[in-house]
């Protein structure tokens, strides 16, 4: 897997989307289980308290940029460009090329209505053999062996998990080593949500300019406009405090 220069200690892949599809079906046949994550300004703004997300990270096969701010960050410590690929572009994509490779996929996450309805809609667009299984992500740990069997008892090769952050890193690092039918397993956030046509996805131009944040806020304001207020926020400062340091080393260097 081709990375890059860590950004605040985080390696990220500088595959595009199609080349990560690729990697992914080459190594998929291969011992052990696949891991993918990502990481975007929200993720990095809680690894140094919140435990989940930095083991979900450090257990990974590999980590894209998710967010504009993961591909700007990059452009302002190294002053080179990553490819972004995000959850909502990679499922569709691994998805769609399911049948081909005669895979098969189990969806955990979202409300009952949408996983549901995500799944109907797999079934009629890509095939219906591709849907192993399916459960909504209201659950707690006391659900996970439950959850673990019905996944294992599908023998689908691709997990899809669309629960939020943290939970999705906890029950992920918590029982990736009791599945032992699947392959790779990816994190999705709200991606159910929006391949389902329950939540609209920012127009391409939206997401080309790097605002598609700000679309999120639009949509739910209520709900997100604290998060992206506090950690974009403190991503920032990160982001300085991470310039003025690699600024200050080759000053050090020299004396």
């Amino acid at each position: 897997m081709n990375q890059v220069n860590s950004i605040l200690g985080i390696k990220i892949s500088t595959l595009n989307l199609e080349e990560t599809v690729n990697f992914v079906f080459e190594s998929i046949n291969n011992e052990g289980i696949i891991l993918r994550e990502d990481i975007n300004a929200f993720k990095l703004s809680l690894m140094k308290s919140d435990s989940p997300i930095t083991k979900a990270l450090e257990k990974s096969t590999f980590i894209n940029a998710d967010g504009a701010s993961i591909v700007l960050a990059h452009r302002v410590l190294f002053n080179s460009r990553i490819p972004r690929v995000t959850g909502c572009d990679l499922m569709p994509a691994l998805v769609q090329k399911c049948p081909e490779s005669k895979k098969t996929i189990f969806l955990l996450g979202a409300t009952q209505e949408v996983v549901e309805s995500l799944a109907s809609k797999i079934d009629t667009e890509i095939g219906s053999g591709v849907i192993a299984g399916y459960r909504n992500g209201y659950f707690s740990e006391s659900d996970w062996s439950e959850i673990t069997k019905q996944i294992n008892d599908s023998k689908a090769d691709f997990l899809f998990v669309g629960t939020p952050s943290p939970q999705k890193e906890i029950f992920i690092t918590s029982n990736i080593e009791h599945l032992t039918s699947v392959k790779f397993v990816m994190g999705v956030g709200g991606t159910f949500d929006v391949l389902s046509g329950v939540t609209r996805r920012a127009p391409a131009w939206i997401q080309r300019i790097g605002m598609e944040w700000l679309y999120r806020v639009a949509q739910e304001p209520k709900r997100m406009w604290k998060r992206y207020l506090i950690c974009n926020s403190k991503f920032a400062a990160l982001l300085v405090k991470e310039k003025l340091k690699q600024l200050a080393r080759p000053a050090k260097q020299t004396q």
